[in-house]
């Protein structure tokens, strides 16, 4: 498929063909729900504790005496109906991880970016060299519409990208091979560079994936 390429000032200087397989997949909606809800899985530390009645430190002595009191039978300060006791099924330290097969994480990725792609919502810049200065990168966002929500995608981290967009609401800048689809949709627009995109197409292509297909166990 063909893409128009835009310069900084956001007019379009030419149009270049991009793969069809990483940018214009069918969407699979099962994979691509998987994918996020893996993403943001792993992304829990999962150290939330609470103490039972057991671990709640407290006097073990019966607070009064079993009858003649009016109250309730109580045998314990640790007991979770009094205040400052143990909690009833709170949380415990745990593992969320999720696995997910590499090929399947693979085709979340390509449906995520297919799906910016066929919504004119991912945008190819001819190349992107600023300097460190966040008005400069907010004048460059605005020129392209994309001063809202943007992920800005270059082939290798660039010190002066991270820093010129880093103050700017909205806006997160990640090195291609680091994309991921929780980014992609997080994000009303993507910003990808040339470079960027070729980058993709050579981690997630077509002739990537037929070398691993024909990889020797």
């Amino acid at each position: 498929m063909q893409v128009p390429v835009y310069s900084l000032r956001g007019e379009v200087v030419e149009h270049i063909e991009i793969s069809d397989y990483v940018f214009n997949a069918p969407l699979n909606e099962a994979v691509l729900h998987q994918a996020v809800v893996r993403q943001q899985a792993n992304a829990r530390q999962g150290t939330a504790s609470t103490k039972t009645r057991s671990e709640v430190k407290g006097s073990t002595r019966k607070l009064f005496r079993q009858k003649g009191t009016g109250f309730a039978r109580a045998g314990s300060r640790r007991s979770p109906l009094r205040r400052g006791g143990g909690i009833v099924f709170g949380p415990k330290p745990r593992d969320y991880h999720q696995a997910m097969p590499k090929k399947m994480r693979q085709l979340a990725l390509r449906c995520a970016l297919s799906a910016k792609a066929r919504d004119e919502e991912l945008k190819v810049i001819a190349e992107l060299k600023v300097e460190p200065k966040t008005k400069q990168m907010a004048e460059i966002l605005a020129a392209l519409g994309a001063d809202s929500s943007a992920l800005v995608v270059t082939p290798e981290p660039q010190e002066t990208v991270v820093r010129a967009a880093r103050n700017l609401k909205g806006i997160k800048t990640i090195p291609a091979n680091l994309l991921n689809v929780l980014d992609i949709l997080s994000h009303k627009t993507v910003l990808m560079t040339v470079s960027a995109v070729r980058k993709a197409e050579e981690l997630w292509g077509e002739k990537q994936a037929r070398e691993v297909k024909h990889a020797p166990l």
